[in-house]
Order: structure tokens, then sequence, then C-alpha cells
């Protein structure tokens, strides 16, 4: 048993798969000659998504208060925490801008209809900026919980964070319930994640029996831009960053990295290539230990450039896809939103669906997208993460030349 166990932990993402083309193929041939395939495969499908859904709320905020607070501590690191950070917000700021306008540019999403159920949650009706400034603090933190509040949880969850680092030992007990209890929303959620072939499968089956070839056709399309913009954004943005601040070649650079931005489109994890970035960038690229040791693990942690234009590039196709109008104003503030949630976004294969799942809500986008989404999300997290890496250690290239140690 335990050995079976293993080697599915280890080939999940084959069984995503598997389990993404049997969906397709039950849908497009099957499920009109066994009208039963849809009954079950839709009560099956609303149990895995209630699953997945069940700990959203929990795991944001935790993770939130948990990454506000890492951070807090690694301010003490001095000057190389800091430039990294301004680093990391800049290139994050590049990557919403993207995330806004690109989408909108090629009308991403345009001619495509979505047959899906409407969310049975409301979402937080946002008409400007200065509407949703005047509710970010909650009157009452519990109500946001129980309203599906997500913009109000965020910011409770940054209250809490920032008051924890200010308050120092005395929030230490605090600090280490609220850890064990994002321990076990991560826990539960990674079992959640074991369901997901399955989940994907039962999810997918309907959405492509109602809308036949063109769903393939339209999320293979979309897959292609969405590459496009991330490897453009890398070898623009970052490659320019190490040519103009690091004063050192791109292509150099580039190819002193190539094993860990493999090792992360591989496993979808920034933070199991951590180990391969800080070999790649002390014994390929020449950068001091006291640089990889703080820039990296804290890039695993707060740099979610790809993540923010993942996030706008699949709210806008969705939106779109499903007839709903996204303004800019509700746009920015969704990116917003996905910037703190990246701090707390666990740098794992799969850490992307929780922010999905709270920003598609912010949107008003239907609970439907989300089985849409997550059969998808494995193929979205490969370029996301290798991109979010790319960033880390570009990074570290700048920092070698401005912060001479």
């Amino acid at each position: 048993m335990k050995s079976f166990y293993h080697w599915y932990k280890a080939h999940i993402t084959g069984a995503i798969f598997t389990g993404l083309i049997l969906g397709i193929f039950t849908g497009l041939f099957l499920a009109d000659l066994f009208e039963p395939i849809l009954t079950v495969t839709g009560i099956i499908g609303s149990i895995y998504m209630s699953a997945l859904n069940m700990m959203i709320f929990p795991l944001v905020f935790c993770s939130i208060i948990m990454g506000i607070t890492s951070i807090g501590n690694a301010r003490t690191t001095g000057r190389i925490t800091g430039a990294a950070m301004l680093f990391f917000i800049c290139t994050t700021a590049l990557a919403s801008f993207v995330g806004i306008v690109l989408p909108r540019l090629v009308q991403l999403g345009k001619g495509v209809t979505f047959e899906m159920a409407e969310s049975d949650i409301e979402a937080a009706k946002m008409t400007g900026i200065l509407d949703t400034l005047q509710t970010l603090i909650p009157s009452n933190p519990v109500a946001a919980f129980v309203d599906g509040n997500m913009l109000q949880v965020l910011v409770f969850a940054a209250i809490i964070g920032f008051t924890l680092i200010s308050i120092g030992e005395k929030g230490e007990p605090l600090l280490k319930v609220i850890g064990s209890l994002n321990e076990v929303c991560i826990q539960i959620i990674s079992v959640v994640m074991y369901f997901t072939p399955i989940g994907v499968f039962c999810t997918i089956v309907p959405v492509v029996e109602a809308n036949g070839t063109s769903t393939i056709i339209s999320l293979a399309t979309q897959l292609i831009i969405l590459y496009i913009a991330f490897f453009g954004f890398a070898i623009i943005v970052y490659g320019l960053s190490v040519k103009i601040l690091g004063k050192a070649s791109p292509l150099a650079f580039f190819k002193a990295i190539l094993p860990a931005a493999l090792n992360a489109f591989g496993t979808c994890s920034s933070s199991a290539t951590i180990p391969i970035s800080e070999r790649c960038m002390k014994e390929n690229y020449g950068v001091s230990d006291k640089i990889t040791s703080i820039v990296i693990p804290l890039g695993a942690t707060v740099n979610m450039d790809a993540v923010s234009i993942l996030m706008s590039f699949m709210i806008m196709f969705f939106a779109n896809a499903c007839g709903i109008e996204v303004s800019i104003s509700t746009m920015v503030v969704v990116l917003l939103a996905n910037v703190l949630l990246s701090i707390g976004t666990p740098g794992v294969p799969g850490g992307a669906i929780a922010s999905f799942t709270a920003l598609a809500a912010m949107a008003g986008l239907p609970a439907g997208v989300m089985g849409v989404y997550i059969s998808i999300n494995t193929l979205c997290d490969m370029g996301a993460t290798c991109v979010n890496v790319i960033g880390d250690l570009a990074c570290c290239a700048v920092l070698k030349e401005k912060i001479r140690l």
C-alpha cells in the first residue's frame, strides 16, 4: 500500500493529465450515450469542489499572516532584504501592468462561450476604487468570513500579521497557533489534491459535453498566449534587469540558471527548487552565499510575478467567455489583492489554486470556472513557477553587482 502511495504521489501530474484527457473524451463521445454519466460526474465534481473550497478562507488567512511575519523577521538582514523587496515590488508592478493591459489588447476569451452553473455565492460588488476603499476594513471580521468577502479577509489578515510583528514576543503564542492551523489547512488541501485526477475528470466532463470541441480549442489558444506572455516577460524584464542593473550578459545569466529553471518547470515548486537555485547562482554565476541564502527563499515566498500574469489572464479569459464585464478598476483591486495573496501562497504544486479561487470570487466569476481552471492548472503552473524562479535568480544577479560583500 505504501509503495502505491509513493508511486501515486510521484506521478500525480501524469494522473491529472490522464483525468483531463479521459474527461475530454468522455464529454465528447460518451456523455450523450450514457446519461447517468453526467449525473454521477456532477455529484462527485460538486463534492470535490466543496472539499477544495472548505479550507480556502482559513488557508488564505493563516498563510498571509505567516508570510507577513516571516518577511518581518527577514528585515533584520538589512540591505539585502530591502533591496530584494524593492526589486520584487517593481517587477510585480510590471507584471500586474502586463496582466491588465495585454489580455484586453488581444481580446482574450472574446467569442468563446462556456455554459456552466452560476455561483451559489454572490461575489462582492465592486463598482469603483473609492467604494472598495470604504469597505476595506471589516467592521465584523467573522461576517467577512461568513459572507465570503475575500478582500476584507485579506485586509484583516494583514492587520493581524503586522500587529504580531510590532508586539514581538508577546504575539508568539498566537503566532504558533496560527502556524499550526496553517499546517492543518495545507495538509487538508494536500489530501484533497490527491483526488484531483478524479475531480478534474468529473468537473471537465459536463463542461466539454455542453461546449464541445470549442472548449478544447479555446483552452489551447489561451495556454499558447499565456506562455508567450510568461517567457516574453522573463526575457524582456529579467534580461534587461540583468543587463542594465546587473551589468552582465543576459545570455550568460540564462545559461547559468537553466538547471534551476528546468527543475522548476518540471516540479511546479519554487520551494523544491531552492537548493538547485542556490547552487546555480553560487557555482555557475559567482553570487555570494550571503545573497543567495536570503534572496532565494524570500523570492520563493513573495515573488509571484508570473502568478500575477496568470491570474489576470485567467480572470479575463473566463469573464469574457462567461459574458461578465470586469472593469479596469475591479481588475486593479483584484491584482492588488493578488500581491497580498502571493505573500502567503505556498511554493508548492497547486499553490495558485487557492489564490485563483479567492480572486475569481472577487471578480464575480461563476463557481463552474474552477473546474475548468483546475483541469489546466498544472500546465499553467509549470510555466508560472519557472518564470518566478527566473525572477528570484535575476534578483540575485542584480544584487551581486549592486551590493558588494
